[in-house]
């Protein structure tokens, strides 16, 4: 079970604690999986140009599975991916666009055939927009060209294949899109609280659309084209009728009192189901942003690069011109050896974790074996935690322009004091 959560929210000048924000936006994102040894890598990739070893043109651009033409310039990234593959679960770009991408089940079964993971879309889609609209403009578009499929997990043994929805979202606008092979739908947010988790979500409020979209369900005898269009109804599965996204109840009763540190307990809060800690599933990494509308604010992006937000740091982020790569943070690279890019595909699993995972096991270790040490080690880790929750909210709230050299090391020295706490 995964979810995706965001809240939109307007503040009146004067009001509340988050008074500095005219409006903002605050994505959380939290994902589990079946595969417990699947280590989740952090990946930053600045921005430039994209030139070919041929000087003039740029080369195609290798996915997980298969190769899409590049384009002349990418934007810089950070995402938070499962270490085996190209793309990402979630992440953010220096234009404040945030994507998280969920796996879902639909009436109509997601391809095997190898092409376009839903985490591919979430990396390309970062990589080439400045906007929440842009990113949703590329994301179909590369859908369309390339279609979606092959096996979401590192299993030799079957294939796992889903369907995939999206949150997308910038300082100005929000956007759920969800999609059916080629085929999709997206709403635009402008107010409240959304969530997408395992199930179609939308309905009959549809702001963009696949052409074809509506002859296409009814050439499959899902739609008879007489009764009112509702999305959710036509696509998904006929017993697809679990509650989701318990997460959201949370948010909505705190509306009005929504921070970070509100974010990050909702995705620790193990009793609702939003933390995932047990043999079969684990949360594996998670994500809060803060999207000020007020451009001469940085956004400011909170990953924890490690599994089980209970006992994880977040840890903040920020884009600035030559920002430090955090290497301890990102799994190792394989290369044209990776097990994940031979065929036949997953022979092996070799060993993905990092520096920062290696330690967080050993302190999950020691909370789970020694409860007086590992209280004081939890103790620790949220006063770090704390330490940086309110450096962050002390520069959101200075008039002062952000100094990029006092940021440009933020999150490599966050991971660093991290590793060697726990060491």
């Amino acid at each position: 079970m995964s979810s995706f959560i965001f809240q939109v929210k307007t503040q009146r000048p004067g009001e509340g604690k988050t008074r500095l924000f005219k409006r903002c936006v605050l994505l959380t994102g939290q994902r589990s999986e079946i595969g417990l040894s699947g280590a989740v890598s952090l990946c930053v990739r600045l921005a430039g140009s994209v030139w070919g070893s041929n000087g003039t043109d740029w080369e195609a651009r290798w996915c997980t599975y298969i190769s899409v033409d590049q384009v002349p310039r990418t934007h810089a990234i950070m995402i938070s991916r499962p270490a085996w593959l190209w793309g990402a679960e979630m992440g953010a770009n220096e234009h404040g666009v945030c994507i998280a991408n969920e796996a879902i089940n639909a009436r109509e079964p997601a391809a095997e055939t190898e092409a376009l993971l839903g985490m591919d879309l979430v990396r390309l889609g970062l990589e080439r927009s400045a906007t929440a609209k842009e990113a949703l403009d590329v994301i179909v578009a590369l859908l369309e060209e390339h279609g979606q499929g092959g096996n979401y997990y590192e299993d030799a043994g079957s294939c796992h294949s889903f369907q995939s929805a999206y949150l997308i979202v910038d300082c100005e606008e929000a956007w759920v899109l969800e999609t059916v092979g080629k085929y999709w739908a997206a709403e635009k947010i402008t107010e409240g609280v959304r969530c997408v988790c395992n199930q179609l979500s939308l309905t009959t409020k549809i702001d963009a659309e696949h052409p074809e979209l509506r002859s296409y369900a009814q050439s499959q005898g899902w739609w008879t084209g007489e009764d009112e269009f509702n999305f959710s109804d036509v696509f998904s599965p006929s017993d697809d009728h679990l509650a989701c996204c318990s997460g959201k109840d949370s948010l909505e009763k705190q509306e009005e009192s929504i921070t970070v540190q509100t974010m990050i307990d909702i995705l620790r809060d193990k009793a609702s189901g939003v933390c995932i800690d047990s043999e079969s599933f684990l949360t594996t990494a998670s994500v809060v942003s803060v999207l000020p509308q007020n451009r001469s604010s940085p956004c400011i992006h909170y990953f924890t690069g490690t599994p089980d937000p209970s006992r994880s740091i977040f840890k903040p982020f920020i884009f600035v011109d030559d920002v430090k790569l955090v290497p301890k943070a990102q799994s190792p690279c394989f290369g044209d050896n990776d097990p994940a890019r031979k065929e036949p595909r997953f022979q092996e699993k070799p060993d993905r974790r990092h520096e920062l995972y290696k330690a967080h096991e050993w302190a999950r270790a020691i909370i789970e074996s020694d409860e007086e040490r590992g209280q004081k080690l939890r103790t620790t880790m949220l006063d770090l935690e704390q330490q940086g929750l309110e450096a962050m909210e002390e520069l959101l709230s200075s008039s002062a322009p952000l100094d990029p050299a006092e940021v440009a090391d933020l999150f490599y020295d966050c991971v660093d004091t991290e590793i060697k706490f726990f060491k």
